[in-house]
């Protein structure tokens, strides 16, 4: 079964008079690998937090599908207080059940979580104070986060930008073992060789789209140059 097609349709942001979406119209079909890319500061993250429903924006985002199934979200960074003593396990139970952490989990829940865990290479990992972990583990673990419950829509917000060499293999082939079974995935990325190789197609944005297709007919030597606007 395949993820849900996303569709963005005129979709404007400003935020403190300051316009940082404009007009933004494109689609992404059911379960492709779809990247984002573009300048720093020109609306990509404001994009995936407006398909998330964390900011207001005009126009309309929909998902379009027969049925909808859970959407895991992977930010860039994670806004916590280091000295909050939270292991990894707490910080999983955290943000993927419903009930309050403290009411504990479910066996089938601490299988998904184990799971999840082993996978991003951080089961060992799980009674580690979060705070305590590397930039990249924290990244692993936020990844882990995002497969519990297994998504039908996975976003991703730059998850290798604090990893090294080996969890970024790892998000690689998780992200490709999650769309071979048909998820659909949502991705900034700044990598311009890992938008060539994995994606099945790509949406230039600066405040508005600057071009989208298929990589190879998009993506070009003067890519940084187009992305100016």
């Amino acid at each position: 079964m395949s993820g849900p097609a996303v569709v963005f349709d005129k979709v404007s942001l400003e935020l403190g008079g300051t316009r940082i979406l404009d007009n933004v119209s494109f689609r992404i079909e059911s379960g492709a690998l779809h990247c984002i890319v573009g300048a720093n500061g020109g609306g990509k993250t404001s994009l995936i937090r407006s398909l998330l429903g964390q900011m207001p924006h005009s126009g309309q985002i929909r998902l379009e599908g027969e049925s909808l199934g859970p959407v895991g979200y992977v930010p860039q960074v994670l806004d916590f207080d280091r000295n909050v003593p939270m292991t990894v396990r707490d910080v999983m139970a955290l943000l993927t059940q419903r009930k309050p952490a403290f009411l504990g989990s479910s066996r089938e829940h601490r299988a998904g979580v184990d799971a999840a865990l082993k996978r991003m290479g951080v089961l060992e990992k799980e009674l580690r104070p979060f705070g305590g972990l590397s930039g990249g583990e924290r990244q692993r673990v936020l990844f882990a986060q995002a497969l519990e419950p297994a998504p039908s829509l996975l976003i991703l917000d730059e998850p290798c930008a604090n990893i090294d060499e080996p969890g970024a293999r790892i998000v690689e082939d998780v992200v490709l073992e999650l769309n071979a079974k048909g998820v659909t995935v949502v991705w900034i990325n700044h990598d311009w060789d890992q938008v060539r190789k994995l994606a099945h197609s790509v949406t230039g944005i600066n405040r508005k789209v600057m071009f989208h297709g298929v990589p190879s007919e998009v993506l070009t030597w003067a890519e940084p140059k187009a992305m100016v606007s």
